[in-house]
């Protein structure tokens, strides 16, 4: 269990990155992109290219950042220069990406097994200054039997996550961040003050996309595969994280907002993890599952505040009756 529980966190804190990017999208552009299916894989194929052709891994990272900043450009050029639908424009450069991405790769899957990714730098790095053994021994003294390989993803990418979550949030303070936050709430009125809204959602839908199509590269990395199909159904994945981080931190700032996405994130693969392992579920019932939780993300809240709206009305009805009762 405690092997599991590591795992899904490992890869929630890695998603938390694609979801960060979902939430610049649906939520500061008020955009439904459904670009990130195709983007993230963008990510992961250009990642695990580089790599295969000898560049180093940073810079593979930093190819798949890039070549998602110009997927999510397209679908931003397609909407506001092409005039085209935002729900269509995404569809549009999702289809488009599946042809792309093949001709990335070559083929349907590029194996990273034998190749030096930067998770495997990571761990040597790791292991030759003895981190790993430091963690054995404290999590064996506390009687955890079955430990991890390695601590090193975990770690740097908790790292790597809160620091793109405070760029993200200083980001989104700066002029062009609260412009961006403007078109999401009402694009006439930010237009009205000469701002080219045009301009500034392409960099919106950039940099949300760039930001999906890192966490692919690095995904990539990280299960040492890059796979045609392994983007379908994320956008769906990054808004079960959004909402269900919302509904459980809470978005009073931007700050708070960004930390609930990615403990949405790590909550959403936790959740996946427990219910598979589960005796009446198995892997084929992912989308069903998470269908449920942003059900219940979405549903549950409403019914509570209305609930508690119910109760305050019916004891503001009580006070008033007392009220009548003492004056007659």
């Amino acid at each position: 269990m405690f092997i599991s529980m590591f795992n899904a966190v490992e890869s929630g804190v890695i998603f938390a990155i694609m979801a960060l990017g979902v939430y610049l999208s649906f939520r500061i552009l008020d955009f439904p992109d459904l670009t990130v299916d195709g983007s993230f894989v963008t990510g992961a194929a250009v990642s695990a290219l580089m790599i295969v052709n000898g560049m180093p891994t940073g810079v593979a990272i930093l190819g798949a950042l890039l070549a998602g900043f110009l997927a999510g450009s397209m679908t931003g050029l397609l909407n506001t220069k092409g005039k085209v639908n935002p729900l269509l424009s995404g569809i549009l450069m999702m289809t488009a990406l599946y042809s792309i991405n093949l001709r990335i790769m070559g083929q349907s899957n590029i194996p990273l097994l034998n190749q030096e990714t930067f998770f495997t730098q990571l761990r040597t790095i790791f292991d030759s200054l003895g981190i790993n053994q430091f963690f054995d021994q404290g999590l064996a003294a506390l009687g955890v039997e079955n430990l991890p390989a390695t601590y090193s993803a975990l770690i740097i990418m908790l790292v790597v996550t809160f620091l793109i979550k405070f760029v993200t949030d200083y980001f989104l303070k700066t002029e062009i961040g609260l412009a961006l936050r403007a078109i999401g709430d009402n694009e006439q009125m930010i237009r009205s003050f000469s701002a080219n809204t045009d301009h500034l959602k392409v960099l919106g839908l950039g940099v949300s996309n760039g930001l999906v199509a890192l966490a692919g590269g690095l995904y990539a990395q990280f299960t040492g595969f890059s796979d045609l199909n392994m983007g379908i159904g994320m956008i769906v994945i990054g808004l079960a994280s959004v909402i269900i981080g919302e509904s459980v931190v809470g978005t009073k700032t931007i700050g708070r907002t960004t930390l609930a996405v990615i403990v949405g994130a790590v909550i959403y693969r936790i959740v996946i993890t427990l219910a598979i392992r589960s005796d009446f579920l198995d892997n084929g019932d992912t989308k069903l599952i998470t269908a449920l939780l942003v059900v219940l993300a979405l549903v549950v809240p409403k019914v509570v505040e209305t609930t508690k709206e119910s109760n305050r009305k019916r004891k503001k009805r009580q006070i008033l009756n007392q009220q009548v009762r003492r004056g007659a």
